[in-house]
């Protein structure tokens, strides 16, 4: 009957401490929101002050062609209110197309950061490669304001 109630207190002891560990890393979740919240109204701020309106880059579509891991890849991208809309791919003949389905996955990265300066898909190295520096390519056509 003794080893029992050691184990049930030993359990109750690890419920407990579950417990707390679960509302602290809540806290630090909360805590760590306000603050990435905080810091994108402060930029907002700062960049409303500055009188920046849209984004960086002059608007239109563009068309860049790198080699991926077949051959070349062709993208469109569409530039609306300075900042990347869209990147398309117009061809990838001799890709693979398991390789490119994967690579695929770097577009709403270069969509999120605004930029073609993202990382590689793991395991579509070289096709996300070649999506990625045919943005920059185009990118490039569409200049900085």
């Amino acid at each position: 009957m003794k080893k029992f109630w050691i184990r049930t207190i030993n359990v109750c002891v690890i419920v407990a401490a579950l417990i707390g560990y679960n509302k602290v890393t809540l806290a630090h979740e909360q805590t760590d929101a306000a603050a990435k919240a905080e810091a994108d109204r402060k930029n907002a701020e700062i960049a409303a002050e500055a009188g920046e309106t849209g984004g960086s880059y002059t608007d239109g579509t563009y068309q860049g062609t790198a080699t991926g891991f077949g051959g070349d890849i062709t993208v469109e991208v569409t530039i609306t209110d300075g900042k990347i809309a869209s990147v398309d791919i117009l061809s990838a003949e001799k890709e693979d197309s398991a390789y490119l389905t994967m690579a695929k996955d770097i577009i709403p990265e270069i969509l999120d950061a605004q930029s073609a300066d993202v990382d590689t898909i793991s395991g579509a190295t070289f096709s996300s490669t070649g999506i990625k520096n045919a943005t920059a390519q185009a990118l490039e056509k569409g200049g900085a304001r």
